[in-house]
């Protein structure tokens, strides 16, 4: 049953520190129906944007490290109309409870992306063939650690994922990057908060001055709103963790695992959004990463870094229907077998193993041509959708 009744509007975010105006919202209907479902023992709740009973597709969007259904909310509510949009809070994070006898990991984590597809689409979309001939999967969209959670997921099962799109994927371990250091700053901070006294290390945590400071750096935009908005966003929903443990172990799976390891499983069409000053994962990584994946589409903005959800939601929310809509690429390389270990022995030995980009390929003419491939089952509900606006 639903949490609330429809229309009814998300919780309102807690006080900001005095002398941090909030901004206004730039949503055109910041409501979403806010639902529940308890999966193993814990609940999760997740928000739908657009509940009418118009036929669209699904299309699941999956939050990074520490934030919650709140940091998507922007694409969300540009899409809400074309498809129906939903959002969970990840599990451990915002209003979902923690695993109760798991870990916070990318293991943990697609495990629970598959119980809740399932549980979601009443059985619907499920592992093995299409019980109907259209294709069972729905678009999957993670940002960031959601890139890697989405990823893996769709890499271990395959048929629940018609299209996959990745917002800032982390394509590149952050222990051995180029932001090692930085790294490893971060893990100190986060198990001092752990071994700390619960309040001091909870305080610590949530703490406004490291929040604003985060954001001061990540945010590229030299738009003083669009920065306000940022450091309002990050304070108001960057604590909204259920504890300390969730935190480091959920850090620690962020720092240690990419979308890289599964690249070259990935079968599905993908569709790669990277920001050209993104301190995570630069555009020659990015670039080497998605020449790994048979079907992609690399997408590169200009000017914005790591919080594209943010900064560019609307050029986001236009390439990802642009991508659901359109026919999808040929394969460019051979995709690896599924369950096959990937080259070497982890991250670091993928990237120095594996051949370069080919930074020739792909093109857009397979995103624009002509279409002569079956219709999937997602762009059959997107036709659908534009025959009938065009018969009002």
């Amino acid at each position: 049953m639903p949490d609330t009744a429809p229309g009814t509007p998300p919780d309102t975010p807690p006080d900001t520190p005095p002398g941090t105006p909030a901004p206004r919202v730039r949503l055109h209907d910041p409501y979403a129906e806010r639902r529940s479902v308890v999966l193993d023992g814990h609940r999760v709740r997740y928000w739908f944007y657009d509940v009418d009973r118009t036929p669209k597709p699904l299309l699941v969007l999956v939050h990074g490290f520490r934030g919650d259904h709140h940091g998507l909310q922007l694409i969300a509510d540009r899409l809400r109309d074309r498809y129906h949009v939903v959002v969970p809070d990840l599990p451990g994070f915002g209003r979902s409870e923690p695993f109760p006898d798991r870990a916070h990991d990318v293991a943990g984590y697609a495990g629970f992306l598959h119980r809740f597809l399932e549980a979601l689409t009443g059985g619907a979309v499920h592992d093995g063939p299409a019980r109907d001939g259209t294709g069972p999967g729905v678009a999957l969209l993670g940002h960031s650690f959601g890139s890697v959670v989405a990823a893996h997921f769709a890499a271990a099962h395959p048929a629940m994922v018609e299209r996959l799109v990745l917002v800032n994927p982390i394509c590149e371990p952050a222990l051995e990057g180029s932001q090692a250091a930085l790294s490893r700053l971060a893990v100190a901070y986060y198990r001092l908060g752990r071994v700390l006294p619960a309040g001091l290390g909870r305080r610590l945590l949530a703490s406004g001055t490291v929040t604003d400071a985060m954001s001061e750096v990540m945010t590229k935009s030299p738009d003083p709103a669009v920065r306000r908005y940022v450091r309002h966003q990050h304070r108001a929903y960057f604590s909204a963790f259920a504890n300390r443990d969730v935190l480091l172990e959920a850090y620690r799976a962020s720092v240690s695992s990419t979308v890289a390891e599964v690249a070259m499983q990935l079968g599905m069409p993908t569709l790669l959004v990277v920001g050209a000053d993104d301190e995570l994962g630069s555009v020659a990584a990015q670039r080497r990463m998605a020449s790994w994946i048979p079907r992609r589409r690399l997408e590169v903005l200009d000017g914005v870094g790591h919080l594209i959800h943010y900064e560019a939601p609307e050029r986001t929310a236009e390439l990802v229907h642009d991508f659901l809509a359109s026919p999808a690429p040929e394969p460019t390389v051979a995709p690896q077998p599924a369950g096959a270990p990937p080259p070497g022995s982890g991250p670091a030995a993928l990237h120095r193993e594996l051949p370069p980009a080919d930074l020739t390929a792909p093109t857009t003419g397979p995103f624009t041509g002509p279409f002569t491939a079956p219709l999937t089952g997602l762009q059959r509900a997107v036709r659908r959708r534009r025959h009938g606006r065009a018969r009002r």
